[in-house]
């Protein structure tokens, strides 16, 4: 049965789409961008700085979802900047130091709100 994951520790979605969804033993996030919990975009911050906050954004949606980090099966980041890929990467391992998840990293023309990054996660859900 679907699940709608909700929180306030993330920000509230822009559209038509939940934070994230779950059956029970699986958990789907939404594309996190750079906006803070209380809606400020950080679109003018460095890529370190964008990813930092969408992956904060990713991991309390997880935390809602009853899973962390660590159960995280597959990982795409998008970047409408190839050339920021090793910024974005540092920033990035810092979340997954133990047994990364898979990941693919996507080169896209522009993303919601005119964001530098925007990532989502597949988790598995105990």
């Amino acid at each position: 049965m679907k699940e709608i994951i909700h929180t306030n520790a993330a920000p509230e979605a822009v559209g038509a789409y939940s934070q994230g969804a779950s059956d029970g033993d699986v958990v789907f996030t939404a594309g996190q961008i750079p906006l803070t919990p209380d809606g400020r975009l950080l679109d003018d911050a460095s890529i370190a700085e964008q990813t930092e906050q969408a992956l904060d954004n990713l991991v309390a949606v997880l935390a809602e979802a009853g899973a962390e980090p660590e159960d995280v099966l597959k990982v795409t980041v998008y970047l409408d900047d190839m050339e920021d890929f090793e910024e974005m990467n540092e920033t990035y391992a810092g979340y997954f130091e133990q047994e990364p998840p898979a990941r693919s990293a996507v080169g896209v023309e522009s993303l919601p709100k005119g964001a530098g990054v925007e990532i989502e996660a597949i988790a598995a859900v105990e």
